[in-house]
C-alpha cells in the first residue's frame, strides 16, 4: 500500500503561481512512477503531468506544457507541481497518483490516490 497525501493550492489570482505537493507513505516511493491529475466541476478527471521513477523524464498536458513543472525527491518522498502563469481554466481538484510502468498518463494505470487538493484560479 502506498499513502498519498496532497497540500498547497487554495485559491490563486490569474498569472499567479502555486506549488502543490504530495507526501507518500508506505511502499518503496522510488518503486513508482508518479502523476498529477485534475478534475473541474462536471468534468472528467484528466492527465496533467508525469514524472518517471528516478526523476529526470517527464511528460505533460498540452495546455499546461512551459507553465507547470513536475519534480520529485526520491529522499524525502515526495512529488511537487509547480504552477506557473496559472488561468482560470486550471481551476479543478488537483490529485496525485502512483502507478507501475515508466510514466502514469491515464487513470486506468494508477494504483494508489491522494484524496485531492483544490486549486481555484480567479480572473
Amino acid at each position: 500500500q502506498v499513502q498519498l497525501v496532497e497540500s498547497g493550492g487554495g485559491l490563486v489570482q490569474a498569472g499567479g503561481s502555486t506549488r502543490l505537493s504530495c507526501a507518500a507513505s508506505g511502499r518503496t516511493f522510488s518503486n513508482y512512477a508518479m502523476g498529477w491529475f485534475r478534475q473541474a466541476p462536471g468534468k472528467e478527471r484528466e492527465f496533467v503531468a508525469t514524472i518517471s521513477r528516478s526523476g529526470p523524464s517527464t511528460l505533460y498536458r498540452g495546455s499546461v506544457k512551459g507553465r507547470f513543472t513536475i519534480s520529485r525527491d526520491n529522499a524525502k518522498n515526495t512529488v511537487y507541481l509547480q504552477m506557473n502563469s496559472l488561468k482560470p481554466e486550471d481551476t479543478a481538484v488537483y490529485y496525485c497518483a502512483a502507478g507501475p510502468g515508466l510514466f502514469l498518463t491515464t487513470l486506468q494505470n494508477a494504483e494508489y490516490w491522494g484524496q485531492g487538493t483544490q486549486v481555484t484560479v480567479s480572473s
